[in-house]
């Protein structure tokens, strides 16, 4: 089937996900905004705790300061868009703008489970192999990993990007608040295996990050059940990592599942909520969790963590 667009037009997509009205709007428009601001207000205020106190010097906060800076990505690859749609009466999207959104939001999900299993293996050194910490875990080495994290997403968004914007599109009708990869590679004309493949290839990848973080936690809970101060350990650094990780994991599959095998038919906010979860509550919620130990961070020097 030929394209419905030749190289002179202006693609500009439709996105069908939200149901306003003219009453209700500005209600929501105000709710979206303050829970992006203060999104946005508590991630920047761990990233300053952190900085402010000196801690940048310690291995998992720094891991930490990346985690919240990519959680205000991915809010910001979503919210901006989305408030702009509600106090308008047509909800469109450039092709570029769309292709953009797709690669912040891409971006998001491979710097986060990447980040994530950084952490899972600071904290596996931390616990695991206390006397070597500091040997192992050097300042170089963990702006290394992190240098490491950025780029490799960058290339993985990048190289999704190319091959989404190389399809030939014979629809723009988006039944989604927002752009997602998926979406626009079902208004292609062509046979979209390559995408396909390199989806699964992506998948796999998480996958087997995932399985490290697993393997690393097993050997983790092994070593704190030993002693008390280990289990301390534990619970005030690891166990807010595996939440956060539950959470993004879950959300994520479900958005991806829903994406793929979910009934258009459904009800439109369970949609809606499903889409959007996991770009609202991980960045919303991590800093929250992880602000909880800020007290007990801040009574302890940076050369005596791990």
């Amino acid at each position: 089937m030929a394209s419905l667009f030749n190289s002179s037009q202006e693609i500009v997509f439709v996105l069908h996900g939200l149901n306003v009205t003219q009453t209700n709007r500005h209600i929501y428009f105000v709710f979206i905004l303050i829970l992006y601001l203060f999104t946005i207000f508590i991630n920047l205020t761990l990233i300053f705790a952190i900085f402010l106190e000196k801690m940048f010097q310690n291995p998992m906060y720094l891991f930490l300061c990346n985690l919240c800076i990519n959680g205000i990505i991915g809010a910001s690859s979503f919210y901006p868009k989305i408030l702009f749609d509600i106090l308008s009466d047509s909800h469109v999207i450039t092709y570029i703008g769309c292709l953009t959104q797709v690669f912040v939001t891409f971006f998001y999900i491979y710097c986060e489970f990447t980040n994530l299993s950084v952490m899972a293996y600071d904290r596996y050194v931390a616990i695991c192999k206390p006397l070597h910490y500091h040997c192992i875990m050097t300042i170089r080495k963990v702006w290394t990993l992190i240098f490491l994290t950025w780029i490799f997403s960058w290339l993985e968004c990048s190289l999704g990007i190319v091959l989404l914007a190389r399809l030939p599109l014979c629809g723009v009708d988006i039944d989604k608040l927002y752009c997602a990869n998926w979406a626009v590679v079902k208004l292609s004309c062509v046979d979209t295996t390559l995408n396909n493949v390199y989806g699964l290839i992506l998948t796999f990848s998480h996958f087997f990050q995932t399985i490290f973080i697993l393997i690393s936690y097993v050997n983790i809970v092994k070593v704190a059940l030993l002693s008390r101060a280990e289990r301390r350990k534990f619970m005030q650094t690891c166990l807010p990592h595996l939440i956060t990780l539950a959470n993004f994991e879950m959300s994520l599959f479900f958005d991806v599942m829903y994406a793929r095998y979910g009934s258009n038919t459904s009800l439109l906010a369970l949609r809606n909520i499903m889409a959007v979860e996991f770009l609202v509550v991980p960045p919303l919620v991590n800093p929250i969790i992880y602000g909880m130990n800020l007290s007990h961070i801040r009574k302890r020097k940076p050369k005596h963590n791990s």
